[in-house]
């Protein structure tokens, strides 16, 4: 079982105000990044976009997030590879906009936490801190043993380590498991866990999406939504992308208090690859339902530049937050 280690609704936005859409925040300096994906042999490269980070993202980091994955390090321990990763609860304060501020719980400091990455097989070691005033655990969705399943309470001032094969491959979370989860979850305790299959999936720009609720009242309802932590955030800042170029979204939802919630996506169709634990495509839509911590991989190609919005198909979910632009370049 774990080893516990002591230690000393201001913008609303309409369907009229859509296309009187903006570049928001500050270009990165540099040309085009270049994204190479570690399942992803050398030879091929795919070419993303700059990044667009405004310097108020704080705790959120929307921009950041989308393509950043944490791999974790790698050790060696009696002849087996190790992916080492370490994650720390802790508290901040986000503002969901100009006028409403919100407490939450993060990890490593941010809303959501990291999305983990690692292969089919390896062995997985994640060293768990607490220092977020009330006990907390994280549980791995995936297949594992009973002592590492995380529902232990790790209190406030100590460690723990869970330690498993990551298996089997497809789009997983992780998230507290402390009662009540519900609340733990929602006040930010959650991220996303990639194991990708033994043979890599083809080249892709690969995207992150986290849709989450906030309930700032206390009313078990959320009164925001957000797309990875910050409400309106890619309406402002759309997501550039590439025409004619395959993006591999892999879109998780962890909204609380809803049941479920679709993602719709303008001006095209995506092929799902539910729960990513298949390489076949069970299907091509241009809404999807999911429910509470359901997750797919969705891709997709534009054939035409300009701009083109995702959301939730609920309009009061889309218009508190949870809604998004993707600029085609």
């Amino acid at each position: 079982m774990p080893n516990n280690l002591a230690l000393g609704k201001e913008q609303l936005w309409g369907r009229r105000q859509l296309l009187k859409l903006g570049l928001g925040g500050t270009c990165m300096a540099g040309a085009a990044a270049l994204w190479h994906a570690a399942s992803v042999n050398s030879q091929s490269i795919v070419k993303v976009p700059p990044l667009e980070i405004a310097a108020s993202e704080g705790v959120t980091q929307p921009m950041k997030m989308l393509r950043n994955f944490d791999y974790g390090t790698l050790k060696k321990e009696n002849g087996r590879t190790i992916r080492e990763f370490q994650l720390t609860a802790g508290t901040s304060v986000i503002q969901l906009n100009s006028a409403v501020s919100y407490n939450i719980w993060d990890l490593n400091g941010h809303i959501p936490g990291p999305t983990l990455r690692v292969k089919q097989g390896e062995r997985v070691r994640i060293l768990f801190l607490n220092k977020a005033g009330h006990s907390h655990s994280l549980h791995f969705h995936g297949v594992h043993s009973s002592d590492m399943d995380g529902i232990r309470p790790v209190s406030n001032g100590s460690a723990t380590i869970y330690e498993f094969d990551a298996e089997p491959y497809g789009v997983h979370l992780y998230h507290c498991h402390i009662e009540p989860v519900t609340r733990h979850i929602a006040k930010g305790l959650y991220g996303m866990f990639i194991i990708d299959p033994p043979k890599p999936r083809p080249p892709a720009d690969e995207i992150v999406l986290v849709m989450a609720g906030y309930d700032v009242n206390d009313d078990s309802r959320n009164e925001y939504y957000a797309f990875n932590g910050l409400p309106h955030h890619y309406m402002d800042n759309p997501i550039r992308i590439y025409k004619d170029q395959l993006i591999r979204l892999y879109v998780l939802n962890i909204i609380e208090y809803d049941p479920a919630v679709t993602f719709h996506l303008h001006a095209n169709f995506f092929d799902v690859y539910r729960t990513g634990m298949t390489m076949t495509p069970s299907e091509k839509a241009d809404v999807i339902t999911m429910g509470v911590a359901e997750r797919h991989i969705l891709e997709f190609a534009f054939r035409y530049p300009g701009k083109y919005m995702f959301h939730p198909h609920q309009d009061a979910i889309a218009e508190n937050g949870c809604m998004g632009v993707f600029e085609v370049i």
